[in-house]
């Protein structure tokens, strides 16, 4: 592993865990020419899948884009990075694991929108939002209309009956 403070190559780890529930391990490392500290990760490399786009692209799946749209309909939410990143590799793995080589990027937002419904409803409509392409304000209240009644407590006793 080359240093980043001094480029050096040679190291030596003085800590290993697992992190990510096994999923990914982190080792600290200590250049043996500067004395330097500093951490890798350690993560096997997933077969990926394709995302087809609306257009009917289609293009590799980016976990870096996903945060990034995700990121932004976060923007100065309560909604931490570890959630984040949460809800992008659950996405990537629950895709990853019906071993489809193409999955539609409308599935991927419905994805997305369901876990931050759960996590916070502003950055669910922000995201809904982009994704849904409200054209007007009927449509944007139309849907704040649609998340009112699926959490309102009538609603529930309606579809018991």
């Amino acid at each position: 592993m080359k240093c980043p403070y001094c480029g050096h190559t040679e190291d030596r780890v003085s800590d290993s865990r697992q992190i990510d529930d096994g999923e990914t391990i982190r080792r600290r490392r200590e250049c043996l020419a500067c004395k330097q500290r500093f951490t890798t990760y350690e993560k096997v490399e997933k077969a990926n899948f394709f995302v087809i786009k609306k257009d009917g692209s289609r293009q590799p799946f980016e976990r870096d884009k996903l945060i990034k749209g995700i990121l932004t309909s976060c923007t100065k939410r309560p909604v931490t990075m570890k959630q984040i990143e949460n809800i992008v590799t659950q996405i990537e793995t629950l895709n990853n694991n019906t071993h489809r080589q193409e999955v539609p990027s409308k599935e991927i937002g419905e994805q997305v929108m369901a876990h931050l419904k759960d996590i916070d409803q502003v950055a669910y409509i922000r995201f809904a939002s982009v994704y849904k392409e409200f054209e007007d304000l009927q449509s944007f209240t139309r849907e704040l209309q649609t998340m009112t009644d699926d959490d309102s407590p009538d609603s529930q006793n309606n579809e018991d009956n």
